[in-house]
């Protein structure tokens, strides 16, 4: 679990300097530049989350269970994570309505997804990795909405539309063939 810990302080400390030091972060992008405070940036999250992930995998080969989680909670996971996917992908779609109301609509995705993880899993480890996520999640909006607004974008219906059937196939595709790939377990 030490290797996952070390993972998450990595990546999600790195996603939390904005949070805990914009002043820093703002004087290191003057003196690196942009660029090449974007790619350390880059190359500092790939490492966290690549050390998250394969401890996360380690942590389930000998698990230490708080409570084992009524099998109907993964049917509403797998409910849940149809409007994280959309929020996800909303984030990215330009001029949809989604982003022009929330703002911040890729952190509330993250917010959705660790929540839901976390009533689905009882493992010591699952609690500590989905609650790292949901804990930088609730901390990133709330510091996120006290700074400037990004300048206003009209939304439009396609933006919208093209953020929902993205969200939705995106859904589709992992939920119900990339999601036991990645991760070894079923959605249902």
């Amino acid at each position: 679990m030490l290797v996952m810990i070390l993972g998450l302080l990595i990546f999600l400390g790195a996603h939390s300097v904005r949070i805990f030091a914009d002043d820093w972060r703002t004087a290191q992008i003057q003196r690196l530049g942009e660029g090449r405070w974007k790619v350390l940036f880059t190359i500092v999250s790939i490492i966290g989350l690549a050390l998250a992930i394969w401890g996360y995998g380690r942590m389930r080969l000998d698990p230490i269970w708080i409570w084992a989680p009524p099998v109907g909670l993964r049917h509403l996971v797998a409910l849940l994570m149809i409007p994280a996917f959309i929020l996800l992908v909303a984030a990215y779609v330009p001029h949809n309505h989604i982003k022009a109301k929330l703002g911040h609509p890729m952190v509330l995705s993250v917010k959705v997804w660790a929540f839901a993880h976390l009533l689905a899993n009882g493992r010591l480890g699952d609690i500590v990795f989905f609650g790292a996520f949901l804990l930088w999640a609730v901390l990133d909006f709330r510091s996120s909405r006290r700074r400037e607004p990004a300048p206003a974008v009209t939304p439009r219906a396609s933006g919208t539309l093209v953020a929902l059937v993205i969200g939705l196939l995106a859904y589709y595709l992992f939920a119900f063939h990339l999601h036991v790939w990645v991760t070894g377990v079923p959605v249902m």
